[in-house]
């Protein structure tokens, strides 16, 4: 029991950090430099070993069938952290946030369900690397190129990331059946994603051997 309280408070803290750097997206207009400090929340989800879905959902291959139940968890974990910093920044100062968010979330619910799972895979896969390369790099820059590089790409390209999207929609306060049912197809799309290129990596990994 211990073990899935810890899966739920590290997934907690990980959409916390997420929302944080959503919240920062968010207060700067330039995109390139708001994509920028975004990394800041899955830069420290990694040094502090918080669980974020979209980071560990391509390691499902390589390990036993009960890590899905810390993913699901996990991603339960994530859902509750950007809730609930987008909760309480609703009751701040800070209302044009929430009108940026809004515009934001307008987007994607006017996007079509094929649209979202693409993009959602296109993120998958740059988590996966963005992730994956911070934890086998060695050298100490290019792990940390390979977070901001990461979070940066799937960013300024538009794709969509399910657990900054859950915080975009906590802070705009929409949520309906329509957004649930985007939101699954974004973590599918994003585990997919993931995997196809954790697919790719464990197989060059088996060939190098």
């Amino acid at each position: 029991m211990k073990k899935y309280v810890d899966f739920l408070i590290k997934g907690f803290y990980a959409g916390i950090l997420i929302s944080i750097g959503g919240i920062a997206y968010l207060a700067i207009e330039n995109k390139i430099v708001g994509s920028f400090i975004f990394s800041f929340g899955l830069l420290t989800i990694c040094i502090y070993s918080f669980n974020l879905f979209t980071g560990k959902v391509g390691y499902v291959l390589v390990n036993k069938i009960n890590y899905i139940i810390e993913l699901l968890i996990s991603l339960v974990g994530n859902f509750l952290g950007t809730f609930a910093v987008g909760s309480l920044m609703r009751l701040t100062r800070f209302t044009n946030y929430i009108d940026t968010a809004t515009n934001i979330v307008n987007t994607k619910l006017n996007d079509n369900i094929l649209s979202i799972f693409i993009l959602s895979i296109m993120c998958g896969m740059i988590m996966y690397i963005a992730v994956n390369n911070y934890k086998k790099e060695t050298d100490v820059v290019g792990k940390y190129i390979a977070i901001f590089m990461g979070v940066m790409a799937f960013i300024l390209c538009g794709f969509e990331h399910c657990v900054a999207n859950m915080f975009y929609f906590s802070i705009a306060g929409i949520f309906s059946l329509k957004v649930f049912c985007y939101l699954l197809v974004m973590i599918l799309g994003n585990s997919i994603g993931s995997i196809i290129i954790a697919l790719y990596y464990n197989k060059y990994k088996e060939n190098q051997k």
